[in-house]
């Protein structure tokens, strides 16, 4: 399930005591991506950061894949959030939608004298075309660089003065902007937010000088990391027409050409109060907040959207491979089998989009989970191994293996034990007690994501501009709950098939040896 970073200790309570913490400009999330001046959380808080989660540059193999895994655990932390006490799915929530079609949710939660406005825009990288590939990640860049009112680089300077924190993120499937600010400044944050929504100037140089910082950033991100590299292939190798295929942050091709007229017209076309939403959480009282949102947005004029015309992926017939070249010390292997997603939520919907959850979390969802234990402790075929699963999103899903082998094993080998442990789970099921394990671990997520203002506020936010309505929360925790062993062996049994199979394979070579191919 789709999630992202919250702090492993409230970020709320620490920012309020004045405490600075550095930017990361790294946030990847199953292809989508945060840069600077995006904000990357270290503090996760789940099991993926204890088995070394760290930013995309680093050399570690986890530090790609966990946050995979991590995709799926915090989303389903938060979702069960909803279920505990503190947070029930309509408790303390409330919305409203203005004349020009922004819709406004607000989440009361009085701990601390803080709020977070976050503006999510239905308009992420699937949105692009072919040699468009980048675009929506670039346009946050330039959402930084000025309007008539404030100069380039100034929106950040004064969401400090205002003693708070600043940041963006860009996905397949959206864009988001939020602060995280004392309460009282609400309403500054709302006009500079909706400035820029409105009146975005950037001049030309500004934008000649940016593009030349995301070409940078996608050469020290993925060209430059052959694990990001093997990702972004096999995702390209997996889908042939969906837009899925086309990174996030854009192929260098398309950056290289990339115009000002293309940015400025992205804007244009998509940020419109018609297409976004505004969540607020925090120490906040929800018809003062509807005044503000009225006030500073309400005046914004309705745009007329393109017509999406988003390409069907067709089916699959056969199993796809492919190996990518890179200096590493150790293979690394991908397998991602196309999966069914939440369609919709509600009675009679499928089971087997949270079927595939648990089976993920039984996988790999703790430390004594099947794929670690057996492959990594028992057999001692794997440095590393693990297993994610997203079933929320405007595209296909995919369900990924992936692991390093040991000096010694081959990733056929890796491949081999991997499919021998889905085949035993297709022919035995999974026990009572790891399933009751994997829930346990699940339900335990919730510890930490009550504690953040800005993790209920993504909560929200994440729901709302996939098409489902916070109040589906619910039903989503309930669905996950009622999973049985039965379910995920039947799952197990019908989507493992090689015909929707792709396979990757990174194949270590020397970095002198890589260094003399990229001159």
């Amino acid at each position: 399930m789709r999630v992202f970073c919250l702090s492993r200790t409230s970020l709320d309570r620490r920012f309020i005591q004045g405490k600075r913490y550095k930017r990361k400009d790294v946030f990847y999330q199953l292809g989508g991506l945060s840069c600077s001046p995006c904000l990357y959380y270290t503090g996760k808080t789940c099991k993926i950061y204890q088995k070394g989660a760290f930013p995309m540059t680093h050399s570690r193999f986890n530090s790609f894949f966990s946050r995979i895994l991590f995709a799926r655990n915090i989303f389903v932390a938060a979702l069960l959030l909803a279920a505990s006490p503190a947070y029930s799915e309509n408790d303390n929530v409330f919305e409203r939608t203005l004349a020009n079609g922004l819709k406004v949710v607000v989440k009361e939660d009085r701990r601390a004298p803080v709020a977070t406005q976050m503006v999510w825009y239905r308009i992420g990288s699937v949105d692009e075309i072919d040699g468009s590939s980048g675009l929506a990640h670039t346009l946050e860049h330039m959402m930084f660089k000025g309007t008539p009112k404030i100069g380039a680089g100034e929106f950040s300077r004064l969401v400090a003065a205002a003693g708070g924190r600043d940041n963006a993120f860009t996905s397949r499937d959206y864009t988001a902007y939020f602060q995280q600010i004392p309460k009282e400044k609400l309403g500054e944050m709302m006009a500079l937010e909706s400035d820029r929504m409105g009146h975005l100037s950037v001049a030309p140089e500004e934008f000649a000088q940016e593009i030349k910082v995301v070409m940078e950033e996608r050469r020290m991100r993925t060209d430059d990391n052959p694990q990001a590299l093997l990702f972004e292939q096999t995702n390209a190798v997996a889908f042939q027409t969906h837009p899925y295929r086309r990174p996030v942050i854009g192929w260098m091709d398309d950056l290289m050409h990339m115009t000002y007229d293309d940015a400025k017209a992205w804007h244009t076309t998509w940020y419109a109060p018609n297409n976004a939403i505004l969540v607020v959480s925090g120490d906040v009282e929800h018809e003062a907040v509807f005044r503000l949102a009225e006030r500073h947005y309400g005046s914004m004029k309705v745009q007329k959207l393109p017509v999406r015309r988003m390409q069907a992926e067709p089916t699959q017939r056969g199993i796809r491979r492919l190996v990518v070249k890179g200096p590493a010390e150790l293979p690394l292997l991908l397998m991602a089998w196309k999966t069914p997603k939440i369609e919709r939520i509600g009675d009679g919907e499928p089971v087997d989009p949270y079927a595939l959850d648990m089976l993920a979390a039984i996988l790999d969802g703790h430390a004594a989970a099947r794929l670690p234990q057996r492959l990594v402790r028992e057999r001692k075929i794997a440095a590393n191994v693990g297993a994610s699963y997203d079933n929320l999103g405007r595209g296909p899903a995919l369900f990924y293996f992936y692991g390093s082998p040991l000096p010694g094993y081959t990733p056929e080998a890796l491949e081999q034990a991997m499919r021998e442990e889905i085949a035993d789970i297709a022919e035995h099921g999974v026990s009572e007690d790891e399933l009751k394990r994997a829930k346990a671990q699940l339900i335990a997520g919730r510890v930490y994501a009550r504690d953040s203002v800005f993790g209920q506020a993504m909560e929200i936010g994440s729901m709302e501009v996939l098409g489902f309505s916070h109040q589906a929360i619910g039903a989503i925790i309930k669905r996950l709950e009622e999973v049985s062993a039965d379910d995920i062996r039947a799952a197990a049994r019908k989507w493992f098939e090689d015909d929707a199979l792709t396979v990757g394979v990174l194949e270590p070579i020397s970095l002198a040896k890589a260094s003399a191919r990229n001159n």
